[in-house]
């Protein structure tokens, strides 16, 4: 197992890449720390991982609040952490524009994506930096790096995840720094996101998401390459990775 006897904590595992993420670090021998505001599908991923022969626990958490995040990494228990996966997040504002984005949607987005994951790298960091090697993945998306978005704030947010990279890779000891951007991938953010654009469009929502269905990728499949990142066999990579 490739990840055998290391600490791994998620952001965001409840559901989606997170979710499989942890599933999948689990059966490659990580011990799996989610950390999610979803609190029911947060145990409900515990259970699976457990049921698996796995080990996991479940924190719930608001990344958007420094002491919410501060209060969990308290509870942890943890002298060291050897990954980190930031894939916590939300899409606020699809099919506004410019001129009809509430300012409440982009700071919630904002909030989520792009501090969110500021306020657990910095908790993170002292722990990173105690484990000698580590590996941070950063999930941000094609969206806001080399293409548009439906909505303009969850650009603006991965974009800045994009942009965190290099600062942490030179500030946290030890630790390689890689910035995943998942393409058509079926998670609920994402199936949401096509209802969404199907509604302002007039369609039927729910034939949207079949349809959509049928082309998107697994979440499993951007697990995959996570774990591998994560892994001593992902060492030679650098640089942005684009998924499916």
């Amino acid at each position: 197992m490739r990840l055998q006897g290391k600490i791994a904590l998620i952001t965001g595992g409840a559901t989606g890449i997170g979710r499989a993420s942890a599933e999948l670090f689990a059966a490659e021998g990580a011990q799996v720390l989610i950390l999610d505001y979803n609190e029911r599908d947060g145990q409900a991923a515990v259970a699976a991982i457990e049921k698996a022969g796995g080990r996991a626990a479940f924190h719930q958490t608001d990344v958007r609040s420094a002491a919410s995040v501060g209060a969990v990494f308290q509870k942890l228990g943890a002298d060291h952490l050897d990954l980190l996966v930031c894939s916590a997040g939300v899409l606020k504002g699809a099919f506004k524009g410019v001129a009809g984005l509430d300012e409440d949607d982009w700071d919630a987005t904002l909030d989520t994506n792009l501090k969110g994951t500021y306020l657990v790298v910095r908790q993170a960091a002292p722990l990173l930096e105690r484990a000698g090697q580590s590996v941070v993945l950063l999930i941000a998306s094609g969206a806001g790096v080399r293409g548009a978005s439906s909505s303009l704030a969850y650009a603006a947010s991965k974009a800045g995840v994009h942009g965190m990279q290099y600062n942490i890779e030179a500030h946290v000891k030890g630790a390689r720094v890689h910035v995943i951007c998942p393409g058509g991938i079926a998670t609920p953010l994402k199936l949401e996101n096509i209802a969404q654009g199907a509604q302002a469009a007039g369609q039927d929502t729910a034939r949207a998401v079949e349809e959509a269905r049928k082309s998107l990728g697994d979440p499993m499949g951007v697990a995959r390459i996570l774990a591998f990142l994560a892994s001593d066999e992902g060492s030679y990579v650098r640089g942005t990775l684009f998924t499916r």
